[in-house]
């Protein structure tokens, strides 16, 4: 019978091991389980998640009846080793010590740390099944857990511990972005790019995607009139900015195609053509991109003029580049030539670009690292780093791009030609 008891006491000891272990991986499972994921197996009807959901939603009664749970087993496996050494062995203190080190190793290994790394691995497959199993028990365990709460939040109140201030903190964007970049193995990498543009929308303003002045394609009313209708046979966009004498005298938007279909009545003129003009949009230099696109939204609008405090316009926004901004060029409405856009890098390594392009669209289409905190294009980055009209020929390295002045036109770089950066120019 000696024996017999021997062995049951053994076999306790190994249940409330596996017990132990039990409260163990539930806790590091359900801690570790995604959330978001959490709410999609709900509404999926997944059995065990609508469960898992509601103890979560209630974490202090879950990491008490968790927490009771193991240390009381923690506490009675020495006992009941000790009560088994006792028998066996005698009082015998060296035999206790072994028993006690033994004990500690058991707890350690099969009762901690290895129900807490299965259950970081695989939160989901266990936190579902233990969640049927841990409600009943804070059910029962209902008045032990709601008399244990108050005495907690008593000493929380003592020490002045807030735990609502906790549950309010929120992920920054440099941690959403964080968490995006971390992501590759789950996100498409042209997804993940979206994203992180998206974040960018809020820290970049339509100055760094807006055309500028110089690159604006406008009709000025002043000029004869054959050469209006020329110009509007042959333009590349279907609106264009009309203005009077100057840019900074917009008269209004025109519509292209509907000018050309009206200029088969024979009495079109200078005046039909005024008729024809749409007010034009004005945001100020600095809007933030994000903003002007829900302005575009609100105004249904496609096309704003920008100018600065002493309304002098210095470039144009459209939709389509902020949208460029945001998942890419995607779309090609004018040559490459006209357009002033980059073809890429040559055989040799080399690409010939205008100075009044974006180094935006420089360092999106060439992969390269020129700085985007000053002057918006090639030519204010050059002229700002030499503080002169350079001589043509000149050269220079920015940030590991090795960059030649080609040919210069009035007070402006004309023509650039960059290297491509390597390893030896970037040190």
């Amino acid at each position: 019978m000696e024996i017999l008891s021997l062995w049951a006491q053994i076999g306790a000891v190994v249940v409330l091991l596996l017990i132990s272990g039990f409260f163990s991986i539930s806790e590091t499972a359900m801690m570790a389980l995604n959330r978001h994921r959490l709410k999609d197996l709900v509404i999926k009807g997944v059995i065990g998640a609508k469960t898992t959901q509601y103890l979560l939603a209630h974490t202090n009664q879950l990491l008490c009846v968790i927490l009771i749970g193991n240390n009381l087993m923690n506490v009675i496996i020495p006992v009941l080793t000790t009560s088994i050494a006792l028998r066996a062995f005698h009082n015998h203190s060296a035999v206790l010590s072994i028993t006690t080190g033994i004990v500690a190793f058991l707890i350690i290994v099969f009762a901690e740390i290895t129900p807490k790394i299965v259950g970081a691995t695989y939160p989901e497959k266990i936190a579902l099944p233990a969640s049927l199993i841990i409600k009943p028990l804070i059910t029962i365990a209902r008045p032990l857990v709601w008399f244990i709460n108050i005495l907690v939040n008593s000493i929380l109140f003592i020490l002045h511990i807030n735990m609502n201030r906790g549950r309010d903190l929120r992920m920054s964007n440099e941690e959403w972005r964080s968490v995006i970049l971390e992501s590759s193995n789950f996100i498409p990498s042209k997804h993940r790019s979206i994203l992180l543009n998206l974040f960018n929308l809020e820290s970049i303003s339509v100055d760094d995607v807006m055309t500028p002045r110089q690159r604006i394609e406008s009709l000025d009313l002043d000029v004869p009139f054959d050469q209006l209708v020329k110009q509007l046979e042959t333009c590349y966009h279907n609106q264009l900015i009309v203005y009077q004498g100057d840019i900074d005298r917009v008269l209004g938007m025109l519509h292209v195609r509907k000018t050309l279909a009206a200029l088969q009545n024979q009495k079109f003129g200078r005046e039909k053509l005024r008729e024809l003009l749409v007010e034009p949009y004005f945001v100020p230099s600095g809007t933030p991109v994000f903003q002007q696109l829900q302005y575009f939204q609100e105004n249904q609008n496609r096309i704003a003029l920008v100018v600065n405090e002493y309304g002098e316009v210095q470039g144009l926004v459209t939709l389509k580049d902020i949208i460029d901004e945001l998942i890419g060029e995607f779309t090609i409405t004018l040559p490459r030539m006209a357009s002033g856009a980059v073809d890429g890098w040559n055989a040799q390594g080399e690409c010939i670009v205008t100075g009044g392009i974006s180094l935006r669209e420089l360092n999106r289409r060439l992969s390269l690292r020129l700085p985007l905190d000053g002057p918006k294009t090639l030519n204010g980055l050059i002229l700002e780093l030499l503080e002169t009209i350079p001589e043509a020929d000149v050269s220079m390295v920015i940030n590991g791009t090795r960059i030649q002045v080609m040919q210069i036109d009035n007070q402006a770089i004309r023509t650039v030609k960059l290297f491509r950066p390597t390893q030896l120019d970037t040190v």
